[in-house]
């Protein structure tokens, strides 16, 4: 399948498109010891997925997997003593380290108790909750320009099979919380790809999407999607029951379209932190009571005889507190459509999935990425980037490690490239 993407600035709605990725346990520089593992409910005994993964007192991260399997690399400079394992509901877990390898840990996690008393919640009004977040965004979030490391992946599968894997590690400049996303800009340091050689996974539509994505959907600092006043009375608000999100409680406040607008509204949860205000958390769909509306959000391009039905399309965006601030942290998104052809009889079922986490960066020096090295609204990655055959591609960088069936996959199309 070839699939073409194209980036663009448009804030109403900014998705993913093609490949994602994969890695293998690189161990080629020695400057580093790593820890992996996997992430368990301590009752259940069920994985538990995209956990977070950070090492204390840094900036340096990454997420667990769908399988909850996690790995990550730690600079002996560093000197870390101990990484911090969380994930929504659960109690944090402190695992020590003493700068050496850690491989097959399971760390088991217990599910915490609601530490909000649920008559002072539905009590208070969802909506004045909310502006009075937004209000805090310029004192919960950084005031300075920062420079952030990240690990970016795309997938696409067709029906069940995945037919398109690319992942970058990119730079992400992001300008002061108290300004919009104008200024923020991505650039690729490396990257590699995986392209199903057959003609019939070939599907030549244009959405929108990309490594940008993880400019374009930091909900707080691109209010225009949901988070602006001018936009909150589109939606009716409503409390939910509370969570703890890394020991601490937060609130939670559903939210849905209450008007008809001549293009697509979005539904979801915000997780807003209850000592601080700030929005720690948010997950929040494209409204499809319109498909139109829908297409006209995402789709860009695609054959005059082709019919593009889109079924869902999702985000998930988290925060982690660091420093007495508020710092982006993680990004997902997915996409799921339908494509059929005039005088076929069944259509085929596409979904797209981006990821992007932050696994480090810096604040005290921060350089302005050049203009002719950064990410086009009109690139498409897997046309920026090389071949997927070096197991040790990634050596010290901390990644997102490949789940078992995008493992499998990669085997797969590793060997119809080769033929």
């Amino acid at each position: 399948m070839k699939t073409i993407v194209k980036q663009t600035t448009k804030l109403l709605l900014i998705l993913l498109l093609i490949s994602g990725g994969s890695q293998l346990w690189a161990q080629s520089n020695k400057d580093y010891f790593a820890v992996r593992g996997v992430v368990k409910d301590k009752i259940t005994q069920k994985s538990l997925a995209y956990a977070n993964i950070s090492v204390q007192g840094t900036n340096i991260g990454t997420i667990a997997n769908i399988n909850g399997e996690f790995s990550v690399k730690i600079k002996d400079s560093l000197n870390a003593k101990s990484v911090e394992v969380s994930h929504l509901g659960y109690s944090t877990f402190v695992l020590p380290v003493k700068g050496e390898n850690i491989k097959e840990i399971t760390i088991y996690l217990s599910p915490k108790a609601n530490l909000l008393d649920e008559i002072t919640v539905y009590s208070l009004d969802p909506r004045a909750l909310v502006e009075e977040a937004i209000s805090k965004i310029k004192t919960n979030y950084s005031s300075t320009t920062d420079l952030l490391s990240g690990f970016y992946r795309e997938t696409v599968r067709k029906r069940r099979s995945y037919i398109t894997v690319s992942e970058a590690v990119v730079d992400i400049y992001k300008s002061p919380y108290t300004e919009g996303v104008e200024k923020d800009m991505l650039q690729i340091e490396k990257g590699r790809k995986l392209v199903s050689p057959k003609l019939d996974d070939t599907l030549m539509v244009k959405l929108l999407g990309g490594p940008n994505l993880s400019i374009f959907v930091d909900i707080v600092k691109n209010p225009d999607l949901i988070l602006s006043m001018e936009t909150l009375s589109n939606y009716k608000f409503y409390m939910e029951q509370s969570v703890v999100i890394d020991e601490r409680p937060n609130y939670v406040v559903s939210f849905k379209p209450q008007v008809v607008l001549p293009y697509a509204l979005y539904y979801g949860k915000l997780y807003i932190d209850k000592q601080n205000l700030a929005v720690s958390r948010t997950e929040f769909s494209l409204s499809m009571d319109d498909r139109n509306k829908a297409i006209q959000a995402i789709l860009k391009r695609k054959p005059f005889s082709m019919r593009f039905k889109p079924e869902e399309i999702s985000f998930l965006v988290t925060y982690k507190q660091r420093d007495g601030l508020t710092h982006l942290n993680y990004i997902r998104s997915e996409v799921r459509f339908k494509c059929d052809w005039k005088r076929r009889l069944f259509s085929t079922n596409y979904t797209i999935v981006s990821e992007t986490v932050i696994t480090g960066g810096k604040t005290d020096v921060v350089n302005k990425i050049p203009h002719r090295f950064a990410f086009s609204n009109n690139q498409s990655l897997s046309d920026n980037v090389i071949n997927f055959f070096d197991k040790d591609f990634w050596e010290d960088y901390n990644i997102i490690e490949p789940d078992e069936s995008l493992e499998s996959a990669i085997g797969r199309l590793k060997k119809e490239e080769k033929r």
